[in-house]
């Protein structure tokens, strides 16, 4: 796990259009034809994620490309993964997207329930996976869909907010915060929206060379944001 400390250029907020007007927090996710400006959002390309105080993000970055894969918005114990795809302009791709994640679950070894939960279908899941003796354990999480103009966001709780409401509670607020920028290029239904590095603040995730020698060793650092949230690359 590494510590980034170089500058990417910040994706520019759509234009918005003139029927736009402020969205109240929590009512989404959002379009970003929907807000009249960033805000305290987090600008992470096709993904703009509000900061909440203690959150941590965690970037999954492909060793090979280079490419952002995912992002983690991580409090206490508990997880939230974020993705953006592409979506037909006529219909969206949860009602599909969801039973293909509970087929291959089950056929796992898995079981996946579809429930009515506060932002409409979603599947509750109990995932297998090898423990540390090599035995098979069962890991609970809780994926969230939302169609939005041609695109779609899913997102996986991890933790105790899969099971516990309670402890969901934020990370679902900020599934319900995120705007979506899918800009206005061509793109095959389910192609992933590409993900960037954000700017930081000035003074925020330079490396001088005593970091440097850490990163050599291993260490993971935490870059913390003006408001509140935490940086971690993950490679």
């Amino acid at each position: 796990m590494t510590m980034f400390g170089r500058r990417t250029k910040k994706t520019a907020p759509a234009e918005a259009v003139e029927e736009s007007t402020p969205v109240e927090p929590g009512a989404g996710p959002f379009d970003a034809a929907q807000v009249t400006e960033r805000g305290d959002r987090i600008d992470l390309g096709a993904l703009w994620l509000p900061g909440l105080p203690g959150m941590e993000l965690r970037l999954e970055v492909d060793r090979e490309t280079d490419e952002v894969s995912s992002v983690q918005a991580v409090m206490d114990e508990s997880a939230l993964q974020l993705q953006a795809f592409a979506a037909p302009r006529t219909s969206g791709i949860w009602d599909g997207v969801r039973r293909e994640i509970a087929d291959a679950i089950v056929a796992a070894g898995g079981t996946a329930d579809e429930v009515d939960g506060p932002l409409g279908a979603e599947l509750r899941c109990r995932m297998p996976q090898a423990g540390p003796d090599g035995r098979t354990v069962f890991a609970p999480a809780r994926f969230l869909g939302f169609d939005g103009p041609r695109w779609f966001l899913r997102g996986v709780l991890s933790g105790p907010a899969a099971i516990d409401v309670d402890a969901a509670a934020a990370l679902v607020g900020v599934f319900r915060d995120v705007v979506v920028h899918r800009g206005s290029g061509p793109m095959a239904p389910r192609e992933m929206l590409p993900l960037t590095m954000p700017e930081l603040p000035s003074g925020v995730g330079e490396v001088d060379e005593s970091e440097r020698e850490a990163e050599k060793e291993g260490e993971d650092d935490l870059r913390p944001f003006e408001r509140g949230p935490e940086l971690t690359e993950t490679r």
